[in-house]
């Protein structure tokens, strides 16, 4: 009798355990999954949604897309409550230092088979680190600005007199104020003026011996662009360039066949292409420098957040071992109308290929916080010296606006 107790006992026992590891294991098929907030604009909203849930659809993730205003990603980073926070964002290679240097966003890594799918430059440009660099985004997609020509009024030129003196002709024949749409406006615009600055010798940043950029090196008046500030009279004495044309107006020019040039980026290729125009985009033409274009790299980073919400593991690989593929990269430049940093991605727009060749040799903007000291006083020192009567000579000018950048930066 006691004998068969035990064995009562002991079936007892193992009938409770497998119940047991059978309720574990359903409770954990039914288990939800990590839950992955990202920030995005409007314009990518749909690709970015859209790819990140083909990623959750493996990984039993949810993907919860939060739209915003570009720029308001970064500024709210700082400032959101950690229950509202991002666990990944998209963002512009720019922002890359002020947001390590915050500590709001976290250092990734990429397997070396990954890296050599990306130009080096797209890499660094989300590198960060005054000591040792870290990787902090994924390059998403690329974007510079180029010379638009408008080619049953000028032809495509392939030195700089050329350019000015087709500009200048169309000028004269469209009673014009201006030889080339390129857009300033009051509060200036140094993007859109930078290869004019590149050509004639300007700089941002030098960099040090450990190949960091250096802000004690402000090259915004370097000894050969104010060699060559000269030219820069020049262009406004005769009106190649005027400051007062903002964006929308130098847009309506080059629409309506008022001029034949216009800088602009990929983000109208649409409006090129809808225009009905036979136009060309080129870099534009050396000055005394290459005239490059500054590069945009746009991507994705895994905040400090995800960290507080212990979707970390999950973050970080859909942004380096998803978002990183050429086939989500193909989709994402299909939406986003930039061309895809990967360069195993595809992008069949031709409109697109032509700004990517535009920008040979070009620049990323630096990605350090002392940059945010620069925009103004750079774009001004435009403003001052291309606003027609009563401009200030731009050497001055140049001058003023290098040593105003030193104050800010100390």
């Amino acid at each position: 009798m006691q004998n068969s107790l035990k064995r009562m006992w002991a079936l007892v026992g193992v009938i409770a355990a497998v119940a047991a590891v059978a309720a574990t294991s359903a409770g954990a098929s039914h288990k939800a999954g990590p839950t992955i907030v990202i920030w995005t604009d409007q314009d990518r909203a749909a690709a970015v949604t859209k790819v990140a849930n083909d990623w959750a659809g493996s990984s039993g993730a949810t993907i919860k897309v939060v739209t915003k205003n570009f720029g308001d990603i970064r500024d709210n980073l700082g400032t959101v409550a950690a229950a509202d926070a991002p666990d990944v964002i998209t963002a512009a290679h720019d922002w890359t230092g002020q947001l390590a240097a915050n500590g709001l966003v976290e250092p990734i890594f990429l397997s070396s088979a990954t890296k050599a799918n990306f130009p080096a430059y797209t890499l660094n440009a989300f590198s960060y680190g005054t000591a040792v660099k870290k990787l902090y985004g994924v390059p998403a997609a690329v974007e510079n600005i180029g010379l638009v020509v408008n080619t049953k009024l000028a032809k495509v030129p392939t030195t700089f007199a050329q350019l000015e003196k087709e500009a200048l002709a169309v000028k004269k024949a469209k009673h014009q104020t201006f030889g080339i749409a390129v857009q300033q406006g009051t509060g200036g615009d140094a993007y859109h003026m930078y290869p004019f600055f590149s050509g004639l010798g300007g700089y941002i940043f030098g960099t040090n011996k450990a190949g960091n950029l250096d802000p004690s090196d402000i090259g915004v008046a370097s000894p050969t662009l104010i060699k060559n500030a000269g030219l820069i009279d020049k262009w406004n004495k005769e009106g190649l360039i005027s400051s007062k044309v903002d964006g929308s107006a130098a847009q309506n020019a080059f629409l309506k066949q008022q001029t034949a040039f216009w800088v602009t980026g990929p983000w109208n290729a649409d409006t090129l292409k809808k225009s009905g125009l036979s136009f060309k985009v080129v870099q534009v033409p050396a000055i005394v420098k290459p005239s490059v274009p500054f590069l945009g790299v746009q991507g994705f980073m895994v905040t400090k957040f995800a960290t507080a919400h212990g979707v970390d593991s999950a973050a970080k690989d859909l942004v380096t071992n998803y978002m990183a593929q050429a086939s989500a990269q193909t989709q994402l430049a299909a939406a986003n109308g930039r061309p895809p940093a990967n360069t195993k991605a595809k992008s069949s727009d031709p409109v697109l290929q032509q700004f990517s060749n535009a920008s040979k040799g070009g620049v990323p903007m630096p990605n350090i916080p002392q940059m945010n000291s620069v925009w103004s006083d750079l774009g001004q020192a435009w403003v001052r010296s291309t606003k027609g009567s009563g401009s200030m000579a731009a050497a001055k000018s140049f001058k003023a606006a290098a040593r105003s950048i030193a104050s800010k930066i100390g």
